[in-house]
């Protein structure tokens, strides 16, 4: 029993302190201290600087050999595809109206793992995971994009290019960040202590930002609507996602902090960026509100659980 109630424990010091930084969000979003013109430009400053420098630390202080991490991202990005194409058939299947499919269906396999999800494995591991969270991350947001623009694009008849969102993939800040910390692996760069230093003030800057500008972009007056389709969605992103990933992980030989690392990243809501497109394309974005709004509310309490399940049979 004891051992039973440490593993809740270690469950809830995982997602607990998220849970509380986003309430916080809301909080000072709703009492006027914050607002939206913040969001907007603090979330630029993550992802253009603070989170470029968090991945780019990680990788080359926390990664003596980066590459051997690259079997985890070789299987995580066939992983993504095969749950990529279930949920295709499955929302074709469940989901009455074309043109919201491709909404739904992306705002299942696509996670909000550069915050929320590297959130988890930082709680979970210390800085040890960041390096091979940042692999994964930067390789399957690569192909989250790919597949977002496809599935939109079927179901609504959009004529986006899969060319143009490579062309945005190439110059977006954090895949870069990798790219470099990757050839400074290689070469085996050291950079001075003073840039170092500099690097760590705003790695550690970028979590705390994220997590209060997420929770300040919760909408919640717009569950009012499209209930049902994200419903779907939010099952597909929180038990189907994280089950056959994890799943799949274990039958492929990964265990330990690989694992956990699998099912934390994959048990991340919805990523923000498919309320975006989904505007940016026409598309149903108070669906993609809602999708992103129950994904954030319910992971705290599937993520807990599915870390209690793993520690209970020694798995993480």
């Amino acid at each position: 029993m004891d051992d039973f109630l440490a593993v809740v424990e270690f469950s809830i010091s995982i997602t607990a302190p998220i849970f509380l930084v986003l309430i916080v969000g809301v909080i000072l979003e709703r009492i006027g201290m914050i607002n939206d013109n913040f969001v907007e430009v603090a979330s630029k400053l993550v992802f253009n600087v603070t989170m470029p420098a968090l991945i780019f630390i990680s990788i080359t202080q926390n990664s003596k050999d980066p590459g051997a991490h690259l079997p985890l991202l070789l299987y995580s990005l066939v992983a993504t595809v095969l749950g990529y194409l279930v949920l295709e058939w499955v929302v074709g299947k469940t989901v009455a109206n074309k043109s919201d499919r491709g909404i739904v269906v992306q705002g299942a396999f696509r996670s909000n793992m550069a915050i929320i999800g590297l959130a988890y494995c930082l709680n979970a591991y210390g800085n040890d995971a960041l390096a091979i969270a940042s692999i994964y991350i930067g390789g399957v947001m690569v192909l989250y994009n790919v597949l977002a623009v496809i599935t939109i694009n079927r179901s609504m008849n959009a004529q986006k290019s899969v060319t143009d969102s490579l062309k945005a993939i190439a110059k977006n800040p954090l895949i870069i960040a990798i790219v470099v910390a990757f050839a400074a692996s290689q070469v085996n760069l050291t950079l001075p202590d003073v840039v170092t230093q500099a690097g760590n003030y705003f790695a550690r800057m970028t979590l705390p930002l994220a997590l209060l500008c997420a929770g300040a972009s919760l909408r919640f007056n717009a569950l009012k609507k499209d209930i049902s389709p994200a419903m779907i969605s939010t099952i597909g992103k929180l038990v189907f996602m994280p089950f056959l990933l994890t799943l799949g992980g274990y039958l492929w030989g990964f265990r330990g902090m690989e694992l956990g690392i699998l099912f934390l990243l994959s048990s991340s809501p919805s990523a923000s960026a498919g309320y975006i497109m989904a505007r940016a394309m026409n598309g149903n974005a108070v669906l993609a509100a809602n999708i992103i709004v129950l994904t954030t509310i319910f992971s705290l309490l599937t993520t807990s659980l599915g870390v209690t399940l793993l520690g209970a049979v020694g798995l993480m």
